[in-house]
């Protein structure tokens, strides 16, 4: 390849809003030589690598936005520690056809026992393939959409949480609602009802949720649109937190 044709392939990748390309072609071309490839194998090379920096790149844009407290993987969770809770059942959830089907996932339990991390990892695998990520507490929710109500402007945060493919609802039951607060959160789930996914954690069981809501009939409303298409999976084992608090004091002390 000629230092002009470089040049010229370079400006022209550029200029398609392929940088990638312009910054490895030379890579390229010595892998294409190495191997002596064909053109259409050449092609194929230089798509499958821009495909793969786009989506890349598109997968980390997603996290950034996605508010996830972190992004820790299934692989990253020891269901040593949770001999009760069957990894069949995660893995199966981690396939994400219950995205697919615009279905829901509930993740019910104690403190401390795994149910966020699960919820995140589910979420950042979801992103991995391509659908939109937002995670947030119910509280931080319920607050943020009463103060758009109290400004007039709850039709355009309500889309914060209706607009993306996954939403995640962490720690639903850990502060008890008011009725006008349960409402909001009404409306959440019944808009996203068949239309997108909730991946959502509470400390409650569903029996408790009228508690939780403050309102028998409301929390009844909510649950009908929650769990019609629901996978739900209880854990109730040891918490990692105090585990790990544990091991922390066990240190401490044979150091002192």
């Amino acid at each position: 390849m000629s230092e002009l044709t470089g040049k010229r392939i370079r400006t022209t990748a550029g200029r398609l809003g392929l940088p990638h390309l312009a910054e490895a072609l030379g890579q390229y071309v010595a892998r294409a030589d190495e191997a002596k490839m064909g053109y259409l194998d050449f092609i194929d090379l230089v798509l499958s690598e821009e495909l793969a920096v786009r989506e890349d790149r598109r997968f980390r844009q997603g996290l950034r936005t996605s508010k996830l407290p972190h992004h820790k993987t299934l692989d990253d969770f020891d269901f040593s520690f949770q001999p009760e809770l069957d990894p069949r059942k995660v893995k199966d959830l981690a396939t994400l056809s219950f995205i697919e089907d615009k279905a829901n996932a509930a993740l019910l339990g104690p403190p401390g026992v795994g149910k966020t991390h699960i919820a995140v990892a589910l979420a950042v695998a979801a992103c991995r393939a391509g659908y939109s990520i937002y995670f947030t507490s119910l509280d931080d929710m319920v607050r943020n959409l009463k103060a758009a109500e109290a400004t007039g402007r709850l039709t355009n945060k309500l889309g914060t949480y209706l607009r993306p493919g996954v939403l995640v609802v962490d720690e639903v039951g850990y502060q008890p609602l008011e009725r006008d607060e349960a409402n909001l959160v009404f409306q959440v789930i019944s808009k996203r009802y068949e239309k997108g996914s909730i991946i959502l954690t509470s400390n409650k069981t569903f029996s408790e949720w009228g508690q939780v809501f403050g309102d028998e009939v409301l929390a009844t409303a909510i649950l009908d649109r929650l769990l019609h298409h629901c996978d739900v999976i209880s854990i109730n084992g040891p918490s990692y937190r105090l585990k790990n608090r544990l091991a922390a004091i066990e240190r401490e002390a044979e150091v002192a």
